[in-house]
């Protein structure tokens, strides 16, 4: 009969979470601002920040997409009621190169750090 309590009242003690979880490697925000349009090259690109994610073809011109995921994660669990959050922010950045692969823009967002941990009634976006 003790036993039978034990598990009665582990199925209705509150219990919370967190977890986090990331995809591909952080961008390299002074690598980035290194790179000149002109100067530096789709192999100079790839030295300073590794392979792509996707490479675009653009007719005879090209785009390489590099991306870093950071997603976080909190639930609280009572009784009958769980409540549950996730997240989610990415740094992005867009590489284009013309005919000869030379670099000609740069398009960045990084926004990965700012990812939160928070219950549903919280607002991250203030």
């Amino acid at each position: 009969m003790r036993s039978v309590w034990l598990i009665l009242l582990s199925l209705c003690t509150p219990a919370c979470a967190i977890a986090r979880t990331n995809e591909n490697e952080p961008l390299d925000a002074r690598a980035l601002h290194a790179l000149q349009p002109g100067v530096s090259s789709a192999a100079d690109v790839v030295a300073a920040l590794g392979a792509p994610v996707d490479v675009v073809q653009l007719g005879r011109r090209s785009a390489y997409l590099y991306r870093f995921t950071s997603s976080k994660r909190a639930a609280l669990l009572l009784l009958v009621v769980g409540f549950y959050n996730q997240d989610t922010r990415a740094d992005r950045a867009w590489v284009f190169f013309d005919e000869q692969q030379m670099l000609t823009h740069v398009g960045v967002t990084l926004e990965a750090d700012e990812s939160e941990y928070a219950m549903p009634w919280e607002d991250l976006h203030d």
